[in-house]
């Protein structure tokens, strides 16, 4: 086997071990099985059936399913502090219609029935909250949408998860996909003392680091149940390595002014007689005229070829804590009264260092010393137009190393009273905060770089994920070609801030950071109408959401450097990054260690952190102040959204009959006004803030019903109409207006409606057996409006701008070209979901401790994606973030005793961005599979010991660009993980 076929050598080594753990697992299962049957009771004792473990979760879980008169799935604990996955994100997966995407090899983020995390509310002990962190730039780096990130949280903080895939008018509005309700435990759901603790250890396979992972769990109740205290907590580290290869993106030929000509080929910008590509002190020799080196030079020009943008090998090494806690006290002051206070805190701590290998001259202008000096002189493309082979000279090699510190801080008090008024009456009344702080007060970026390398090659030949990147130097060479590549200062005169064509060390200083608050009031009232048959409920709400986010960068926007300073060496600002690439099977040649820029030594050296002019006037390479609205780069990143949501409902639960049928469900109808205030910058005077206020009202009817035609069958149907409120970053007014020449402005959309959709969602169930299921979903969206950036011509008077914006010699009503999101003709979204979950217990001896859990959903929607509405080009492709098939399957054993679960998931590809960048169609993620295995035994009724293993195929995150090329964007792997524990129950 060749060995730059990385790729494939690696989904088979990852196979084989999969299955290996698989057998090691049946193995087990039999042992554990054998020895459960002969501790079980003599043949001559009754028998009483108790299901315990996980069957009894399942078998909870889905009764609450079927009572309910919605469409929901559950994913139940099976015991306190023991959710069935280590992360929330990765169970909600199991759920049909539910797919993922991960950050650093763990669940971030949730699509339901192919609308994105944008379009899914969740709320936490019947709260809204919006949770959000830090990811990778790759996996959508800071968040700032409407999104939750699931990681923030420990799941052994929650006992159960509810997905509201169908509308009622008493949960509040907000969500196309799904509602998704997390609910930690009470004092009250358990009874008398508790006491738990769970205590494991992880290791990782690719960093090879053992970190812990404890929880526990204390609960008592007093006074004959009259009161409970609960209070439960979750620590955990995780350290992880990240590693493989990225491009950023893809650029076709003519793109970043082209490619360095031979001698005596017409070339633009530069004379083709010239013996050098950009001035001579910088310049790279052109290449002497050749049949060959035309050929090259016209196949790397063609507008249908494309390259890589900054080719890279990297790794990416992740540092992250996370400490969950949870407290609830419950109180019975009289008879059919209870007031419940809970409290949830979550603190994720995290660094992320960032270390790339990487040519950055074919994504650089002519001015920053890029493409345009870069002569080709080899070049193989596919017939699809991506790069096979290139050899290239007056490439800029760059060592580049980022890192950041992040810290995500979650609380959320939540009040609730639960009061019988009178006979047949009865009030819930509810109020909590749920805030949300982000900060990254650390991301900096630093380089070596070596200027004008000649010789330097891309081989995608043997593998398109992997390929084979050649140096013509020793990477790893201290002091060598990468070094610090300063701007020269001046003794007297203007400070350049850089150098023309060439493009000098950097140091990049970028904090940041997010906060997002709601504070939600409501009331409702339940009147038992006809008992059993009728139930009336109305009730009200109101809840504020402030979103906040800022950013700064370094004045000098070049973020360039001086040479090292005086008493210091380059040696003594660099260090070697080693062992690159261990559990990957890298192609032959690629470099496993490189010099790369020590951040604490440079940092103290420059002095990069005093928030100071050093030396040079302010803007000059010396300058390391930071600004935010008066830096052009940060300006986008500081805005606000504030909205305040009030809203009313009147609803009916009914159960009768019909033709002798059981029929019950709700019909209901709610009302919402949206106050929304919105600020952002526009750039005039270094930054003039904009406020913006909107209002926009909501009527939203909602019916469901279910029928039981047998006692073991159930049809149900819903029918609503729903919003999604738009994105965050959509709704900023901040921009630019350009007042000469063309009349323009590029912005955002504070007077945005929201996403409007009406649904349809049937279900069919068969409860065949006990904790059996069988069940087929069907649904459609008809979604009437979308969100698109678009360019049209408005009278600045009706943007919602300012007048004070203007020239004084504007009058409001000239035309602007405006380019801005706004609202356009959504589409249908159309799928099936199919669900069966059976308990082998049919089977004879130990085969009746087996069982499965079986779905599968298949999602279609296509949206006409607008590409220049002048030109009325557009592109038909699928919904961002729709898998169009998805999967999960899990097999597994519980003797009460002995417990093993191995867990399957899978998503097609998807879309997360149309149009792509640099000329291409879209942007995506391929395929996954994942795979996973629980095993548990009980020594005893207090003792338990786990084993788990995470990732077992160590999947890759492989994005690509352009559907006809399929062009690796990144193919990071991360590794498994095996945890080992124990659970003690006092």
């Amino acid at each position: 086997m060749h060995p730059t076929t990385s790729r494939r050598a690696h989904k088979r080594r990852s196979a084989h071990a999969a299955a290996q753990l698989a057998f090691t697992s049946a193995t087990l299962i039999a042992a554990g099985a054998a020895s459960a049957q002969t501790a079980a009771a003599p043949a001559d004792e009754p028998t009483r059936v108790v299901v315990t473990g996980l069957r009894a979760s399942l078998e909870s879980a889905l009764n609450k399913k079927r009572e309910d008169n919605g469409i929901v799935d559950v994913i139940k604990a099976e015991d306190m502090g023991k959710f069935p996955d280590t992360n929330l994100a990765e169970s909600l997966q199991r759920v049909p219609g539910v797919t993922i995407n991960r950050d650093a090899g763990e669940g971030r983020n949730i699509t339901v029935r192919g609308l994105g995390q944008d379009f899914t509310r969740v709320r936490i002990n019947g709260i809204e909250g919006l949770a959000t962190t830090g990811g990778t730039d790759s996996s959508g780096g800071a968040n700032r949408s409407r999104g939750f990130d699931f990681n923030v949280f420990a799941s052994e903080l929650f006992s159960s998860l509810t997905v509201r895939k169908s509308s009622s008018a008493d949960v509040d509005e907000g969500s196309l996909g799904a509602t998704v309700d997390l609910t930690t435990m009470r004092p009250f759901d358990l009874k008398g003392f508790n006491a738990t603790i769970t205590a494991k250890g992880k290791y990782n396979d690719l960093s090879e680091k053992t970190d812990p992972r404890v929880a526990f769990l204390l609960s008592n109740t007093f006074m004959d149940r009259k009161v409970g205290v609960l209070l439960s907590g979750a620590y955990s580290k995780r350290r992880v390595l990240e590693e493989g290869f990225s491009t950023v993106r893809w650029d076709n030929g003519p793109s970043a002014g082209g490619w360095c000509a031979p001698m005596g080929v017409a070339n633009n910008p530069a004379n083709s007689t010239a013996t050098t590509c950009g001035p001579a002190a910088q310049g790279v020799a052109r290449l002497p005229f050749s049949q060959g080196a035309v050929d090259a030079y016209n196949a790397a020009s063609a507008a249908g070829n494309y390259t890589p943008r900054i080719p890279r090998y990297g790794r990416l090494t992740h540092d992250q804590d996370r400490l969950g806690l949870t407290g609830s006290v419950q109180w019975r002051p009289m008879r059919g009264s209870l007031l419940t206070f809970d409290m949830l805190y979550s603190k994720l701590e995290a660094s992320r260092a960032e270390d790339y290998l990487e040519a950055i001259s074919f994504s650089r202008s002519a001015s920053q010393g890029g493409k345009p000096q870069t002569s080709v002189v080899e070049a193989q493309y596919a017939a699809n137009g991506a790069l096979q082979y290139g050899v290239f000279n007056g490439v800029d090699i760059r060592a580049e190393s980022r890192y950041d510190e992040l810290t995500t801080t979650f609380t959320q008090p939540t009040l609730t009273w639960e009061q019988d008024l009178a006979e047949g009456w009865r009030l819930n009344a509810k109020v909590g905060r749920a805030k949300s702080k982000f900060r990254n007060p650390v991301q900096t970026t630093t380089t070596l770089d070596a200027l004008n390398v000649n010789g330097y090659t891309m081989d995608f030949r043997n593998n398109d994920r992997l390929p084979v990147i050649g140096y013509p130097f020793d990477p790893a060479q201290a002091g060598g070609p990468l070094t610090i590549v300063g701007v020269p200062q001046v003794a007297s005169g203007t400070q350049p801030s850089s150098v023309p064509n060439t493009t000098p060390s950097e140091i990049r200083i970028r904090p940041q950071g997010t906060t997002n608050t709601t504070d939600v009031a409501d009331v409702n009232v339940a009147w038992d109408a006809l008992p059993d048959r009728l139930s009336l409920k109305m009730g009200a709400s109101a809840k504020k959401y402030k979103f906040d986010s800022y950013e700064f960068r370094r004045v000098n926007q070049g973020d360039t450097i001086f040479a090292p300073p005086a008493g210091t060496s380059v040696a003594s600002l660099t260090s070697t990054l080693t062992g690159f690439g261990g559990g990957m099977n890298l192609p032959a040649g690629t470099p496993t260690s490189w010099a790369m820029p020590n951040l604490a030594a440079i940092a103290q050296a420059y002095d990069i952190y005093c928030n100071c002019i050093k030396s040079g006037p302010a803007g000059g390479p010396g300058d390391f102040t930071l600004s935010s609205i008066e830096n052009p780069n940060a300006r986008g990143n500081n805005r606000s959204v504030t909205e305040e949501d009030k809203g009313v409902y009147l609803m009916g639960d009914f159960n009768t009959e019909l033709g002798g049928i059981p029929i019950r469900g709700n019909v209901g109808v709610r009302y919402v006004r949206t106050d929304l205030s919105s600020t952002g910058y526009v750039a005039a005077n270094n930054g003039t803030a904009v406020t913006v206020d909107h209002r926009y009202s909501d009527t939203l009817p909602a019916f469901n019903v279910a029928a039981t035609l047998r006692p073991d069958f159930v049809v149900r149907f819903g029918a609503a109409k729903v919003m999604t409120r738009p994105q965050l970053n959509d709704l900023s007014p901040g921009g630019t207006i350009a007042t000469t020449g063309s009349l323009a402005i590029t912005s955002g959309n504070p007077n945005l409606k929201p996403f409007r959709a009406k649904t349809f969602d049937s279900s069919f169930e068969w409860y065949f057996a006990r904790n059996a299921f069988l069940g087929l979903g069907l649904f459609q969206k008809n979604i009437d409006t979308y969100i698109q950036s678009l360019r049209t011509d408005v009278r600045f008077r009706d943007t919602g701008l300012p007048q004070s914006l203007l020239p004084t010699n504007f009058t409001g009503d000239e035309v602007f070209s405006v380019t801005a999101p706004v609202n356009t003709d959504g589409g249908k979204l159309r799928g099936f979901e199919i669900n069966y979950q059976q308990p082998f217990t049919f089977l004879p001896g130990i085969g009746k401790n087996f069982g499965t859990l079986l779905n599968y959903t298949y999602v279609k929607s296509t949206m006409e994606y607008i590409i220049s509405p002048t030109a009325n080009t557009t592109i038909t492709d699928d919904l961002l973030n729709l898998s169009p098939k998805s999967w999960n399957a899990t097999f597994y054993y519980d003797d009460g005793r002995f417990s093993a679960r191995l867990s399957t998931s899978q998503r097609d590809a998807y879309l997360t961005r149309v149009p792509g960048q640099n000329n291409n169609d879209v942007e995506g993620r391929n395929k996954s599979m994942n795979v996973d295995l629980s095993l548990s035994y009980k020594v005893n009724d207090k003792l338990e010991l786990t084993l788990e293993g995470v990732n077992l195929t160590d999947e890759e995150n492989d994005q690509f660009t352009s559907r006809q090329r399929n062009s690796v964007v990144v193919n990071h792997v991360t590794g498994r993980e095996f945890l080992l524990g124990l659970r003690y129950k006092f």
